[in-house]
């Protein structure tokens, strides 16, 4: 068989849309530091492109970061657990449609020596009131975060008003859940975590869960398209598939599956109505 010079152009141009259109089959997915620092999105991730070829570029921010980069249309899908401002974004027509698709639980970490003698309860809104008390080191995310949003809503409901109250104690970081952990192991302080990224942290030191088990700590994820006709860049049927493959079956058994030491970190719940 003879190769002409003209089959061969034909073939290496053919060659180079091909690899440019696998090059472009990627989304961008603005999601909250928890489900990247605990592991989650190493694990399900190389699953879902597995299934597709689609390759997923992940934008780990605060909640309110990440919802803020998608209003600006530079992301294709949002994955967040902030469920008030994850309804102020579709009511302002930036995305499509919101589905739960897994909760954890906030948990209160402290030190071993516990200053504000709050360990073992399980009433995180009187155990902020004691730590205010004693003036004892507190971390904060300080960052729009889902887990910021969270705390700032417990000091709320614990009637303590922080603009007031902050002090030497209260330490805003204005990071991620990891890089917070890591002050609050530096500062001997208590500090308010998402589980799922406690139990994938190393560097703990003195600091364990001082407090659990309250139902204001529920923490409850949603996924969320761009919305395409708001933001004609978004890519919505590669977006869409991934939203999809979250919530199906497939998806689901993917999250539940994810564990660390044996435990299980995040439990699916996408066919729970009002989640």
């Amino acid at each position: 068989m003879v190769i002409t010079r003209r089959t061969f152009l034909a073939a290496l141009v053919a060659l180079c849309a091909f690899a440019a259109q696998a090059q472009d089959r990627y989304i961008t997915v603005a999601s909250t530091t928890s489900t990247e620092q605990s592991g989650l999105f190493g694990y399900i991730l190389p699953i879902f492109q597995g299934k597709t070829g689609i390759q997923v570029r992940v934008v780990a921010l605060g909640t309110g970061q990440a919802l803020d980069l998608a209003r600006r249309g530079d992301a294709d899908v949002v994955f967040v657990h902030a469920k008030a401002a994850e309804e102020k974004f579709l009511a302002e027509g930036h995305g499509v449609k919101r589905y739960p698709v897994m909760y954890n639980d906030f948990v209160l970490i402290g030190p071993k020596g516990d200053p504000a003698k709050v360990a073992g309860g399980r009433d995180i809104v009187e155990a902020l009131k004691k730590i205010q008390a004693a003036q004892a080191p507190f971390v904060s995310r300080g960052d729009r975060s889902g887990t910021h949003m969270a705390e700032l809503d417990l000091w709320k409901a614990a009637g303590i008003d922080l603009e007031k109250a902050k002090g030497p104690w209260y330490r805003d970081t204005g990071q991620g859940m990891g890089p917070a952990l890591n002050t609050a192991t530096s500062m001997n302080a208590y500090v308010l975590a998402d589980r799922g990224t406690w139990l994938a942290f190393r560097n703990r030191g003195d600091l364990g869960i001082v407090v659990e088990g309250d139902r204001r700590l529920f923490n409850q994820y949603g996924v969320m398209l761009v919305n395409p006709d708001r933001h004609p860049s978004v890519k919505s049927d590669l977006g869409r598939q991934f939203v999809d493959w979250v919530v199906s079956p497939d998806g689901q058994k993917a999250i539940a599956d994810y564990r660390i030491n044996g435990e299980q970190l995040f439990f699916p719940n996408a066919g729970q109505a009002g989640a």
